[in-house]
């Protein structure tokens, strides 16, 4: 027998035993259950009741964690609406050209030395 006999007979002999094992591996494959956090392809319809339902409660989920992420974030936002405005006030206090203002930490606010009366317009 020539050589390039014996490699096409080498080759096709391995070709025959590999393949009954990617069968088998793709059937494997195709057997498995998609998981939570995993990507699956599925074929067909799509249509299933419970596939729907699971959408439905996973779409609630998402809105509902958007709304409460939307309130954190509105609440933050506020908070830092205050901080930031007593720091204009006690910057605006503080240049003031009127010699009885004062900035009161505890209560934030410009005050009179005199009266002890908050000033409108330091």
């Amino acid at each position: 027998m020539s050589t390039s006999m014996q490699f096409i007979k080498k080759s096709l002999t391995a070709i025959c035993f590999c393949l009954p094992l990617m069968g088998m591996s793709a059937a494997q494959a195709a057997n498995t259950s998609c998981t939570a956090g995993s990507t699956c392809v599925s074929v067909g319809s799509g249509n299933d009741p419970l596939n729907k339902e699971q959408a439905r409660q996973e779409k609630e989920q998402w809105d509902e964690t958007k709304m409460l992420r939307s309130k954190v974030n509105s609440r933050t936002e506020k908070e830092f609406d205050k901080i930031d405005a007593a720091f204009d006030a006690k910057d605006k206090c503080e240049k003031s050209l009127n010699l009885n203002a004062y900035w009161e930490p505890n209560t934030q606010r410009c005050l009179d030395v005199n009266s002890g009366r908050p000033i409108a317009n330091p």
